[in-house]
C-alpha cells in the first residue's frame, strides 16, 4: 500500500513512520524541510521524501497519483505566526485540493476530543479541520484523542516537569477538569488499525485509555508511579493568564503554547463511546501503564520523538534555511580555536553537548541564563535534548535550535531561541586536528550592542573555557 504521511517530522509522524514501514507499506514523507526529517539512514533509504508546503501550494509539485491512503498529521498550537485557525484551515483546503488529483481512497486525521459544548480556540480549529477534510471527495476517518501519554509527548513532559520540580503545588481550578489520557502505543494501534478498514470510512471516533481522571489525579498518579508524594492546593484566584505564566516558568513549554494548553484544559476531554476499540479489538492501557511504558523508553535512551523538537516549542517560526547562512556584516562575534586535538574523540564530545551533559564550562552561568530567559517569557534550558548522543537538524538543544548537524563535515550550527535584543548563532567545526568555535551576534539597535558589550568579560571566559574543556572531555 502506498501511503502519504504528512507531518512526518512531528511527534506522531516520527512514531508512525517505522510502524508503517514494518508492515511493508511504501511511504511518502511530506515535509517542508527535508533536513528536519530526523530519521536514521536505514529508514531514509526506505522512504520517498516529498518537499511540500501546504500553506504555499503554488510552490508545490503535484502529489504522486498512485497514493492509496493519506495521513493528515499537520497541527499548530502557536499563535505567534499569524492566526493559526486561518493557517490550519488554509492548509487543510490546500491538502484536499492536491489529494483529490490522486487515486487516494482514504484520509486519516488525528484530531482532539470535541464533546464539550464550549470549545477552546485550539479544539475549535481541530473541529474545523475535520469538517474541511470530510467535505473532500475522499472518504475520511477521524480519530479524536485527548491527552497523549508517551515518552517525549507534550502532556507527559509537562506533567513530568510539574511533579518532579514542585512537590507542593498551588493550582487553578482547571486541575479538577476530567480527561481520558491515552497511551501513545494505543494511538499507534488505532492509526494503523483503521487503514482502509471498510467500516471506518467516513466515520469519526473518540479514542482514549482505560482511565478517566482529573488533572489533579493525573499529577498524583504520576508521583505515585515515581515513588514520591506531592501536595496540591487548589485556589480560585489564578486567572488563565497567570496560569499560563506559571506553566511557562515551571515547565519546558513556551508562553504561547501554555496559553493554548490552559485554554484547552478547561474543557472535558472524555471519549463519548468505545466503538472503535470494540471494532479493532484494542485493549486500552491505563494511565499508570502509559507512564511506566514511557519511563522504560526514557531509561533505555530510546525516545523516538519529542514535542520539544517541534517548532512550536521555540520562537523560530520561519524555515531553518532562512537562518542557516550566518551573517558576515553588522555583527559582533567571539572566535576561538584549539589545535592538535583528537578529531574523532572531540567530535563525539561535541555531539553530547547540552542537556544533562551541559556546556562544558560554567554550567551554573548557563543555568542562570536559562532562568532569566524563563522569567522573561523565553524557552529557558528545560527543553534539554531528546537523545544523549544524537543530534539532528531541527532538534531543540536547551535554548538553541539546531540549524545544521553534519557528521560528515563535523559541523554543528545552532541558532539562539532565548530572548535576545538581536539574533545569535553558535558554530562548531572540526577541520583536520583543529576545532573552530564561533559565536555570532547580530544586534538589534543600540540596546543589542549594549547587551553584547556588557557580556564581553563573561564571554571571554565562557567561550574560551568551553572549547578547552570540550577537547579535554574527549
Amino acid at each position: 500500500m502506498k501511503i502519504l504521511l504528512t507531518g512526518a517530522n512531528g511527534y506522531i509522524g516520527m512514531r508512525l513512520l517505522p510502524q508503517l514501514l514494518a508492515k511493508g507499506h511504501d511511504v511518502y514523507c511530506a515535509v517542508r524541510d527535508p533536513k528536519r526529517l530526523s530519521i536514521t539512514p536505514t529508514l531514509a533509504e526506505k522512504v520517498t521524501i516529498l518537499t511540500l508546503d501546504f500553506l504555499s501550494p503554488e510552490k508545490n509539485n503535484s502529489l504522486p497519483i498512485d497514493i492509496d491512503v493519506a495521513y493528515y498529521l499537520i497541527h499548530s498550537m502557536s499563535s505567534d505566526n499569524g492566526d493559526f485557525l486561518t493557517m490550519e484551515a488554509d492548509c487543510a483546503h490546500n491538502f484536499c485540493r492536491m489529494l483529490e488529483k490522486t487515486k487516494a481512497k482514504q484520509i486519516i486525521y488525528l484530531s482532539g476530543i470535541v464533546n464539550d459544548k464550549a470549545l477552546s480556540k485550539h479544539l475549535s480549529s481541530r473541529k474545523n479541520v475535520e469538517d474541511i477534510l470530510k467535505k473532500s471527495s475522499i472518504p475520511t476517518t477521524v480519530l479524536r484523542a485527548g491527552i497523549i501519554v508517551g515518552s517525549g509527548s507534550a502532556s507527559f513532559e509537562i506533567i513530568r516537569d510539574l511533579c518532579e520540580k514542585l512537590p507542593f503545588m498551588i493550582t487553578p481550578k482547571w486541575v479538577k477538569t476530567k480527561s481520558q489520557p491515552i497511551a501513545i502505543r494505543n494511538v499507534m494501534e488505532y492509526l494503523t488499525g483503521v487503514l482502509l478498514h471498510p467500516k471506518c470510512l467516513n466515520e469519526s471516533y473518540d479514542i482514549g485509555g482505560s482511565s478517566v481522571l482529573t488533572y489533579k489525579e493525573m499529577l498524583h498518579r504520576y508521583a505515585k508511579n515515581r515513588g514520591f508524594r506531592n501536595w496540591i492546593v487548589i485556589v480560585p484566584i489564578m486567572t488563565p493568564r497567570l496560569s499560563s505564566y506559571w506553566l511557562n516558568f515551571v515547565t519546558s513549554t513556551t508562553y504561547t503554547l501554555a496559553v493554548s494548553l490552559v485554554d484547552s484544559m478547561k474543557m472535558e476531554v472524555v471519549a463519548a463511546d468505545q466503538r472503535l476499540q470494540d471494532l479493532l479489538s484494542i485493549k486500552p492501557y491505563s494511565y499508570d501503564e502509559a507512564i511506566q511504558m514511557a519511563f522504560k523508553r526514557i531509561e533505555q535512551n530510546s525516545v523516538v520523538s519529542s514535542w520539544k523538537d517541534s517548532m512550536i516549542s521555540g520562537r523560530l517560526n520561519k524555515d531553518l534555511k532562512d537562518f542557516i547562512q550566518v551573517p558576515k556584516f553588522g555583527i559582533l562575534k567571539d572566535a576561538q580555536k584549539r589545535e592538535n586535538i583528537d578529531p574523532e574523540q572531540t567530535f563525539k564530545a561535541l555531539w553530547k553537548i547540552g542537556g544533562n551533559q551541559g556546556w562544558y564550562y560554567a554550567n551554573f552561568l548557563w543555568k542562570l541564563r536559562g532562568y532569566l530567559d524563563k522569567l522573561s517569557g523565553g524557552v529557558g534550558l528545560r527543553r534539554g535534548r531528546t537523545h544523549p548522543d544524537k543530534i539532528y537538524t531541527g532538534d531543540s538543544l536547551d535554548f538553541w535550535r539546531v540549524l545544521l548537524a553534519d557528521k560528515k563535515e563535523k559541523r554543528l550550527l545552532l541558532f539562539a531561541e532565548m530572548k535576545l535584543p538581536g539574533e545569535a548563532w553558535l558554530e562548531f567545526k572540526i577541520v583536520g586536528t583543529t576545532i573552530y568555535q564561533t559565536a555570532t551576534f547580530r544586534p538589534r539597535g543600540l540596546w543589542g550592542r549594549l547587551y553584547w558589550y556588557s557580556l564581553v568579560p563573561f564571554h571571554y571566559f565562557i567561550f574560551r573555557g568551553m572549547v578547552r574543556n570540550l577537547t579535554k572531555a574527549s
